[in-house]
């Protein structure tokens, strides 16, 4: 629990989203916790407890508040763990609660003991990531209940339960009430139309608009649209049994919620937490934009609005495909890119079908690349693809494939960056693009890159490394702001 009780209630009582996600109030009085934001009744500081995660609540025996949802609070960015390795284990259990995988299999996949995840886990969060994980669980189970009609077996299932029995007896142990007394409970009918929606909150402001233009601009036909205020796209996972799902994301806008919509088909239910964990990379919700306003704002002295505030920093949903984007786009237009990168879905992607106008194929994976008969310049060449981009595109491909670069669990971004760069023709730019992006990697820079350089008319690469120190380590938010200037 923070020392500082009474700034914690400060920031309570001012119901100031920018709080929201960062810490989490026990009411004693009602035996539930809740988020900062919440508009019930204000409870009196001596009944209130705080606590830095929902885990730690329900450690402690409180039940999540009905109104404000603590569910669908915002995460915390990498900036705001003191340890990189939590924070990736965090996010390994946040986006692997629903598959069953073992605490041992994540300790492994990021090097280490799974006793020593346990203790420095414990150190960070204050609690074990067992219970972490089962937090992740119910959150992820309270969600499904309330905002689609899934039958409560396909919420256990697809929320990590092994049993429908064993959910019901922690929902009812943790909640006090079953997930069938939850869904009584609901004031807004849910009707079962084959697909699931899930809300996802975020700290405001967000510019949704400068999201879509973003993603709207480097959209491959095929895979991904942005239509009626909306993105859409394909899917493709690989289930641990090593089944293939494949299936269709809408994201949308709530904005009076603080909150995206994430819709997807319902044959991507045995995947769904890493569903959820790819819509909140591509969109960036772990971010907290006044972190990054206070640092970048000194932007605004070299020209009023060049940094604004509550400016996001685009991910990936497929860290391949947009690794393979940023290769086809050296040296080129971003629309140029996009049309290669299309040719290569048309001739070598999965089709599949959505029922959403123009998204037809999912994107070839590292093996399909691997799998072409022949030198891959055979194969791309025809579609325009010059031979050494081929030959970049077929290494990178065969790197991931061989687990020498990881986009998702690395802890040592830079480590990532200088084995990308090994791929020839991946150099300083193509590398921090992806590090940027697919590796949410906060602190890029492109400072050889044509849209900072016109955005910033006058200064050297070398003098624009000097500048950009001072916007440390938020200069990948700096390159999207002056990218966004233009």
């Amino acid at each position: 629990m923070p020392e500082n009780v009474s700034s914690y209630y400060a920031a309570f009582i001012s119901k100031d989203p920018r709080f929201d996600g960062r810490f989490f109030v026990a009411i004693s009085s009602t035996g539930i916790y809740c988020r900062p934001i919440c508009r019930a009744r204000q409870p009196k500081i001596e009944n209130c407890t705080f606590y830095h995660t929902a885990a730690e609540a329900e450690q402690a025996g409180y039940r999540p508040c009905l109104l404000c949802r603590p569910e669908i609070a915002p995460g915390n960015s990498i900036s705001d763990s003191t340890a990189k390795l939590v924070y990736r284990a965090a996010r390994m259990l946040e986006e692997n609660c629903g598959n069953g995988k073992s605490l041992s299999e994540i300790a492994n996949h990021l090097g280490y003991t799974d006793r020593h995840l346990r203790r420095v886990f414990a150190a960070e969060y204050n609690v074990p990531p067992v219970q972490y994980l089962q937090t992740c669980r119910l959150l992820l189970a309270k969600n499904l209940l309330t905002e689609t009609n899934l039958p409560v077996r396909e919420v256990a299932a697809a929320s990590g339960f092994g049993s429908s029995r064993r959910f019901n007896d922690l929902f009812k142990k943790h909640y006090n009430l079953s997930p069938t007394d939850l869904r009584k409970r609901m004031t807004e009918e849910k009707k079962r139309n084959g697909n699931v929606t899930l809300a996802l909150g975020y700290r405001p402001p967000y510019p949704w608009d400068d999201m879509l233009n973003f993603l709207a601009d480097r959209a491959v036909p095929g895979i991904d649209v942005v239509k009626n205020g909306e993105y859409m796209r394909t899917a493709h996972f690989i289930t641990p049994d090593g089944k293939h799902v494949y299936g269709w994301v809408r994201v949308g806008h709530r904005p009076q919620k603080n909150a995206l919509t994430v819709t997807m088909s319902e044959t991507l239910l045995p995947v769904l937490s890493q569903v959820v964990a790819r819509v909140r990379h591509l969109f960036d919700l772990y971010c907290n934009p006044d972190a990054v306003y206070q640092t970048l704002s000194s932007m605004n002295d070299i020209r009023p609005g060049l940094c604004v505030l509550g400016t996001r920093l685009p991910g990936s949903f497929n860290a391949f495909e947009m690794a393979v984007r940023a290769v086809l786009g050296q040296q080129i237009t971003v629309k140029a890119a996009s049309t290669l990168a299309a040719r290569i879905v048309d001739r070598y992607g999965t089709p599949i079908q959505t029922d959403i106008e123009g998204l037809t194929h999912v994107f070839p994976a590292p093996e399909d690349i691997l799998a072409l008969d022949g030198p891959i310049e055979n194969h791309f060449g025809p579609l325009g693809v010059i031979a050494a981009r081929s030959k970049t595109i077929y290494e990178l491909a065969q790197a991931i494939v061989q687990e020498k670069i990881d986009f998702d669990y690395y802890t040592q971004p830079e480590e990532e960056m200088k084995k990308l760069m090994e791929i020839r023709g991946i150099g300083h730019w193509t590398a921090q693009y992806i590090a940027m992006r697919a590796m949410e990697w906060p602190d890029a820079f492109l400072e050889t890159d044509a849209g900072v350089k016109k955005a910033l008319p006058g200064y050297t690469p070398k003098e624009l490394l000097v500048l950009a120190e001072s916007w440390r380590p938020w200069r990948s938010y700096a390159t999207i702001n002056l990218w966004n200037s233009l």
